[in-house]
C-alpha cells in the first residue's frame, strides 16, 4: 500500500493536503480496531482506570465534529450536541461510553469525516488562516490550518492509547485464560 499526502481533486492544494492526513487517520483507526469484539471496545485497562476505546472513539469524533462546524461557521446544533457530545463529563473526564458497538462507532465517525469533507471542499487555501476560538469555554484561538492539522493529529494521539489498550486486553484476556485452565 502507497501512503501519500495527496490532495482532493476538488480542493484547494493546501486544504486537501490537511483534509487527506484527517482521512487517512480515520482509514487507520479502523484497521487498528478491527475485529475487537464487544467487551474489548468497552475494555477500561488494567484496574479499569483508563478510557476505554469506545470513550477514545467517541471523544475524537465529537471534537472533530466541532472542527467541521467551526469550519461550516455555523454553531453545533443541539441535536448533534446531544447525540454525541458532551465533550468532558461532570467530573472533567471523557463521558462513559459502554455497549455502543465497535461498527456504530465507525460509522458515525466516518459520517463525520464525510461533512469535513463537503466542508473542506469549500474551502481555498486562504481561508486556512481565518481565525476560529475554541476550547472548552472557547477561551483559545486557532487558525483553521491549525484546526485541520490538531484533527489528524488527535486522532493519532488517541489511537497510540487504543493500542495499548489492546495490548492490555491482549494479556488480560491470556492470563485469564490460563488462571481458567
Amino acid at each position: 500500500m502507497l501512503y501519500d499526502l495527496q490532495g482532493e481533486a476538488a480542493m484547494s492544494p493546501l486544504v486537501g493536503i490537511l483534509y487527506s492526513a484527517v482521512k487517512t487517520n480515520n482509514k487507520r483507526l479502523q484497521l487498528i480496531t478491527d475485529g475487537m469484539s464487544q467487551e474489548e471496545v468497552d475494555y477500561k485497562g488494567p484496574a479499569h482506570s483508563f478510557n476505554s476505546t469506545a470513550q477514545l472513539i467517541q471523544h475524537v469524533m465529537y471534537v472533530d465534529l466541532n472542527w467541521v462546524y467551526r469550519i461550516m461557521e455555523q454553531p453545533l446544533p443541539h441535536a448533534l450536541r446531544e447525540q454525541y457530545g458532551p465533550m468532558i463529563d461532570t467530573n472533567n473526564k471523557l463521558p462513559m461510553v459502554q455497549g455502543k458497538s465497535l461498527h456504530s462507532l465507525i460509522s458515525a465517525y466516518e459520517s463525520v469525516v464525510d461533512l469535513l469533507q463537503e466542508a473542506c471542499a469549500s474551502l481555498t487555501d486562504a481561508d486556512l488562516a481565518r481565525v476560529v476560538t475554541f476550547g472548552h469555554d472557547d477561551e483559545k484561538q486557532a487558525t483553521l490550518r491549525w484546526g485541520l492539522w490538531h484533527m489528524a493529529d488527535h486522532s493519532r494521539y488517541h489511537q497510540a492509547h487504543i493500542n495499548q489498550l489492546r495490548k492490555w486486553y491482549r494479556t488480560h484476556t491470556s492470563s485469564h485464560l490460563e488462571k481458567v485452565e
